[in-house]
């Protein structure tokens, strides 16, 4: 396949050699936008960005769910040489003006439904940032119809940063992920090679874009090998399959969690055969380990075979995948390296023999630059000669194969969603009855991971799981909110005082809640 390293070079070669084909399509209208509109649509938007002070290199946050104007936006700036910060819309107000404020847009656009707290929130930032109100779902955007779709747009180099997408870290404070226009574009060819994708596979896109891999996988992949992405407005077990197959999707890109909520999900009134299905090819999997057990009982029951892949934002998600062929797929693998190198190392970072047990690192060219505004991170996560720190433990086989077995950091992934435990443990210390408090992820059939939180009270003080609860949804959400809570009176330690969190899972199992 050509490599064209910019976004805006991917596009314009769709419109050249794709016109007619459709890229998106939304699920629940129909409605759709070809590759020959697509180009004009960006244009629109660089141009109305440069008319409202944007220049190149500017950074566009986007507080908006799926919808065929977020998917204008993101492209539209982009293409005109400026960085997108999509926001993660589960973030709570605190996180969210910490992106806001350390990302340093210029510009935030927002769905309507999101426009007054976002407004609340930039008040509080001491610089000036525009707010444009954009309905994910209509016919145009403000001040789009008076930009000249025609004007020039200066290409942006390969170089360029194109998107900064916040991740959780284990202090809890989001950590902005530097990708460039050659990042983001080496992973969607990756991705199209990998998968063999051609010219018209259609993919459905249900993951939220403010994810890196829904953000890669669906809304720039496509772009590579000119196939088409359809969206609908949120993900529904019930209307997922009926969309599948009504849309004639060829493959489809989903997290662990959903692989669950499918399987378990009941019976439609009248189930699509495997016959109705026989043009999805596969079903990709990613964000989170899937249990072998989930892999079977999916395949099983929707005839469908699943590509396990891993990758991490700061790698534009994919780095690892297996093979296309169903026959060499290693079920409990995260796959073969996919677009780059991959290595297990000791703590030195040397290279360890296949079978041995150590740190998952990668090298390639769609590595991040680094974190944003934070040297001393960038440094800590890359080995010499620039291979990056996965944080995950694991080995590779004879037959380069990779399987994770374990994190070295102690980030909570429920639902492809980073949880930092120093988040809930900070929270929970606000209680006035608690001492202390340690979280830690447990298995979880449905996301992948759960929250366990081991609270010690303070001395004469009483307080119920019921209370904890509630504090807990009140200062952290519903999302982060521990499942599963245990009143202990010491928490492991090692030598040098920090809380050794593994040791606390074991807890998990006494009377734990159905």
């Amino acid at each position: 396949m050509q490599t064209l390293d910019t976004i805006a070079a991917l596009i314009d070669a769709r419109a050249a050699d794709a016109a007619e084909l459709p890229y998106f399509i939304a699920a629940d209208s129909a409605r759709q936008m070809s590759y020959g509109e697509l180009q004009p649509s960006c244009r629109r938007i660089a141009a109305m960005l440069a008319r409202a002070g944007l220049g190149s290199g500017d950074t566009v946050s986007l507080v908006m769910p799926n919808g065929r104007q977020t998917v204008r936006v993101l492209l539209g700036a982009m293409y005109g040489g400026g960085c997108v910060n999509p926001v993660n819309l589960l973030s709570q107000p605190e996180q969210m003006l910490y992106v806001l404020e350390h990302s340093d847009c210029k510009l935030v656009v927002a769905a309507p439904d999101w426009a007054q707290r976002v407004q609340a929130l930039l008040s509080r930032i001491e610089r000036k940032v525009q707010l444009l109100v954009v309905d994910p779902d209509g016919e145009a955007i403000e001040g789009e119809r008076e930009a000249d779709s025609g004007q020039p747009v200066t290409p942006p180099a390969a170089s360029s940063m194109a998107l900064l997408m916040y991740t959780s870290g284990t202090t809890g404070k989001p950590k902005g992920v530097m990708l460039t226009q050659s990042n983001l574009c080496a992973n969607a060819w990756a991705i199209s090679e990998e998968h063999l994708l051609q010219r018209g596979d259609r993919v459905a896109a249900v993951l939220p874009l403010y994810h890196i891999n829904a953000f890669a996988v669906t809304l720039l992949a496509p772009i590579a090998h000119a196939g088409a992405l359809i969206m609908p407005a949120k993900f529904s077990t019930a209307g997922f399959w009926p969309m599948v197959a009504a849309h004639r999707c060829t493959w489809i890109n989903v997290v662990p969690t959903m692989i669950s909520y499918l399987i378990e999900s009941a019976p439609a009134e009248k189930p699509l055969t495997h016959g109705e299905l026989a043009a999805v090819r596969f079903c990709r999997s990613a964000s989170a380990a899937l249990p072998p057990e989930h892999h079977r009982a999916f395949e099983d029951k929707f005839g469908v075979g699943i590509i396990e892949t891993m990758g991490l934002t700061e790698t534009v998600a994919p780095a690892f995948s297996n093979p296309i062929e169903p026959a060499l797929r290693k079920i409990g693998s995260v796959g073969r390296a996919s677009g780059c190198e991959a290595r297990i190392v000791d703590e030195s970072g040397k290279e360890l023999p296949d079978g041995e047990t150590g740190e998952l690192v990668m090298r390639g060219p769609q590595v991040m630059s680094g974190y944003y505004k934070n040297p001393e991170a960038t440094a800590g996560a890359f080995f010499p000669e620039g291979w990056l720190r996965s944080g995950d433990l694991g080995r590779r086989d004879a037959d380069g194969f990779f399987f994770v077995t374990g994190r070295i950091k102690e980030l909570i992934i429920k639902g492809g969603e980073n949880i930092a435990p120093r988040e809930i443990d900070e929270a929970l210390l606000r209680h006035p009855a608690v001492l202390d408090a340690a979280s830690v992820g447990i298995p979880d059939r449905h996301y992948g991971q759960e929250i366990m939180a081991c609270v010690i009270l303070r001395e004469g003080e009483q307080c119920s799981e019921e209370d904890l609860r509630a504090f807990c949804g009140e200062h952290l959400g519903r999302y982060k909110t521990p499942k599963i809570f245990r009143f202990v009176s010491d928490l492991p330690r090692g030598p040098s005082g920090k809380v050794q969190r593994l040791k606390l899972i074991d807890l998990a199992s006494a009377d734990e809640p159905s």
